[in-house]
């Protein structure tokens, strides 16, 4: 084997381009050459590819984003897509592909595998909701980012006794809500996985109100049921070009009904792609590039179909096939023993 190629596929989140970097410097290190796909499974259709080198990936540790752009297309609906991306690792002589994804990528990845392509995964979500690793890369600088804008917005609520509802990402693990949430101090914390009612959310703000403390943060994350909380009826929800559900806004009919049943003036701040976006911090940088490190010497080792996981402190290997078969959930022991703590005096 000569060459290998690496590619990111559906969002964006900090650390990609430390990936990115890690993968071309440890090729180098085994004479490996690497090719960049550009934006993900489309660019391997399309064959859109760019060779990298010591040069190209230099200082890029830093970036957020992907220097090699990504997409959310599904490799796996037409045939006529599988037979292009066969034809373009043979034509270009990639011995195996190094892939960065999250649940969608990861399954599109493993699909491919089964048609005989040498496939290494890497994990990469804000989410942090792939299984079989301890964390993705992406998900400590969300964190980071989340829990910065709740220290914010706690003193807005302070100063102005108001409840101040933080909507997250989180579409179906709560991992970013739960976390940010308890290094916020939030009184409230709602996630996908956990069904709390909205009479016991009111119960939880009115003893806070009733104790002399006259403000609350809420964080909720956005996949959290709105039926749970909101008992309204929301209309068919778009879905984006991978069947994902477009959400409505748990947050805003959250933060609607509470002013309305408690009589409290109550703002509500969406954080949206924000939590994407900017210098991955270095946690995520390190776990990057021990991810591609690894998934070079899995390459080099013959260890394909797999992916890299962090498992304690050692990075290990889990068969994509593992991956895809469900996702990580909050478990709810965890959930109810952090929301211990978050309830206690602040």
């Amino acid at each position: 084997m000569k060459k290998i190629a690496v590619m990111t596929g559906g969002g964006d989140c900090p650390g990609l381009n430390a990936v990115i970097r890690a993968v071309v410097l440890t090729g180098l290190r085994y004479n490996l050459e690497t090719l960049g796909i550009r934006n993900g499974w489309k660019g391997l259709i399309e064959c859109d590819m760019v060779p990298l080198n010591d040069s190209s990936v230099s200082g890029i540790i830093s970036w957020g984003g992907t220097i090699l752009g990504t997409s959310r297309t599904n490799p796996l609906k037409d045939p006529a897509d599988l037979e292009k991306i066969q034809k373009t690792i043979q034509i270009n002589d990639i011995g195996a592909l190094v892939v960065i994804g999250g649940d969608g990528t990861l399954s599109a990845a493993y699909g491919i595998a089964n048609r005989g392509v040498p496939i290494v995964g890497i994990p990469k979500t804000i989410d942090n909701d792939i299984f079989g690793t301890d964390l993705t890369v992406g998900f400590d600088t969300a964190v980071s980012i989340v829990t910065e804008a709740i220290d914010r917005l706690h003193n807005t609520a302070e100063s102005h006794h108001r409840i101040m509802v933080i909507e997250v990402m989180g579409r179906n693990a709560g991992w970013i809500s739960l976390t940010a949430g308890v290094a916020g101090g939030a009184d409230v914390i709602l996630v996908p996985e956990m069904h709390i009612t909205f009479e016991e959310i009111c119960r939880n703000l009115e003893a806070r109100y009733m104790a002399g403390k006259k403000f609350s943060v809420v964080v909720v994350a956005e996949g959290t049921l709105h039926e749970d909380i909101a008992d309204t009826t929301v209309p068919e929800c778009d879905r984006d070009e991978c069947g994902h559900e477009k959400f409505v806004g748990v947050g805003n009919l959250l933060g609607k009904r509470l002013e309305h049943q408690l009589g409290i003036e109550t703002r509500v701040t969406v954080l949206g792609h924000v939590q994407r976006g900017g210098t991955p911090t270095a946690s995520d940088r390190v776990l990057a590039t021990r991810f591609g490190i690894s998934a070079v010497e899995q390459i080099v080792a013959g260890n394909i179909g797999c992916m890299v996981a962090l498992q304690g402190t050692r990075i290990g290997t889990i068969p994509l096939k593992d991956v895809t078969s469900r996702i990580k959930m909050v478990d709810p022991n965890f959930y109810y023993d952090l929301s211990m703590i978050k309830s206690g005096k602040r």
